[in-house]
């Protein structure tokens, strides 16, 4: 019976519970806040891809802005691109940054950018 006194409790206590639960609550409001704005960023190159395919820079802007409307794209537009030609071939570069409020005066800012061209 001494033995297990002299080694101590062992375990995790109600502080430490409470303290892990906030930090993993934490973790869960940002996830949920950064999961979309990641999802759009993928849906901005797709939309980027496939308006490359387009055969003037005035089709691209309108290709893309479409696929915007289709994939809820609201961080961009095809005014935002930057549309030019390389080996023959149409170039669609972009670049944009979103904000997210966390609390307070603190913001999360994300940069994004990417390229995409048209397929011979």
């Amino acid at each position: 019976m001494n033995e297990r006194r002299a080694r101590g409790q062992r375990g995790l206590s109600f502080i430490g519970l409470v303290v892990l639960l906030a930090i993993i609550a934490c973790g869960a409001i940002l996830a949920v806040q950064l999961v979309p704005v990641m999802l759009e960023s993928v849906a901005v190159q797709r939309a980027a891809v496939r308006a490359a395919a387009g055969g003037s820079p005035a089709e691209i802007r309108s290709l893309f802005d479409r696929a915007a409307q289709v994939d809820d794209i609201s961080s961009i537009t095809g005014k935002d691109l930057e549309v030019g030609r390389v080996d023959d071939r149409w170039t669609v570069s972009y670049a944009y940054q979103r904000e997210l409020h966390l609390v307070g005066p603190a913001y999360l800012t994300m940069k994004y950018s990417g390229r995409a061209q048209a397929k011979p």
